[in-house]
């Protein structure tokens, strides 16, 4: 008989000597580390970075509609729209007569457009439209655009001054402001717009542009040096805090010859920040400036 060799019991394991390394691990995959069969610790996969500035959701639930139910500014009354009917018909549909160049309000029986300030020292800017005054409880939409970084009050600011700019300045009249050809908002300086995120008057100055029909440009005017912040400055020495603080950078300086220019800016309280920008304008050629603000602070 014959006798077959018997077969070498190697084989079975030098197939699993040669046999490729085991695929990495879920974990592994999903970018936690591990340790290869070879020895080798895999790195973890880099997360996605996010996005970590300060502003970037408040800019992002400001720029969605309406869809959800909102709440009143004033009062808090529930419904779709920011600012209710009963706000709005009681804080800002009833008209004051005022100088027709820096907005201060006037007695109804005075004959004059302008007040006893603007006569005896007249302004570098022509005329002001604002939509109320700065006093409870309007203040307080002004406070939460530009501190509070509330980004869905802008539309309903640039609404009522809008509004105001269609009513006639002195009520029971048929005196007339004309219209503005551009608007162009009261620009921030580098450090304040990177602390704030966002520049509160050109904020509202883009629907502003849309409801009136206007062109916009945001960058008409650039700010030359920091400034302290007018409201932390006594009275008198505002106008000396924004001497020279102003310029039109060399691409814009022909763009405002012989035009009426519109400036916009959320509250307006001696007028000098708006005084300087309109001397530089009128420098420039400008043939008239008209300030749109929301609220006028009144005098003390």
């Amino acid at each position: 008989m014959d006798r077959t060799s018997p077969k070498p019991a190697t084989s079975q394991a030098t197939s699993q000597a040669t046999s490729p390394a085991k695929p990495a691990t879920a974990a592994a995959a999903k970018g936690t580390s591990s340790t290869s069969s070879a020895g080798y610790r895999r790195a973890a996969a880099p997360a996605p970075k996010k996005n970590s500035g300060p502003h970037w959701l408040k800019r992002l639930l400001a720029r969605m509609p309406p869809l959800l139910p909102s709440a009143c500014a004033l009062c808090g009354a529930e419904g779709r729209e920011i600012l209710c009917a009963p706000c709005h018909k009681r804080f800002y549909t009833r008209q004051h007569r005022r100088c027709i160049q820096c907005a201060m309000p006037m007695p109804v029986t005075g004959k004059e457009l302008r007040c006893g300030a603007c006569l005896k020292d007249r302004p570098a800017f022509d005329a002001t439209i604002v939509a109320t005054d700065y006093f409870a409880p309007s203040d307080q939409l002004a406070l939460a655009l530009k501190f509070g970084g509330d980004l869905r009050l802008a539309p309903l600011l640039a609404r009522l001054i809008h509004d105001a700019s269609r009513r006639n300045p002195v009520p029971g009249s048929d005196v007339a402001l004309p219209m503005p050809s551009l608007l162009a908002p009261v620009p921030l300086g580098r450090t304040r717009l990177q602390e704030r995120g966002f520049n509160q008057a050109l904020e509202i100055a883009k629907p502003l542009s849309q409801l009136m029909g206007l062109p916009l440009q945001p960058q008409l005017l650039e700010r030359k040096k920091e400034t302290e912040a007018q409201s932390a400055l006594p009275v008198g020495a505002r106008a000396r805090n924004v001497r020279s603080a102003f310029a039109l950078p060399f691409a814009t300086m022909d763009q405002v010859r012989g035009l009426h220019v519109g400036i916009v800016d959320d509250v307006m309280t001696t007028g000098a920040t708006l005084n300087e920008v309109a001397i530089v304008l009128k420098r420039h050629g400008a043939r008239r400036v008209t300030n749109l603000v929301f609220a006028r602070t009144l005098p003390v």
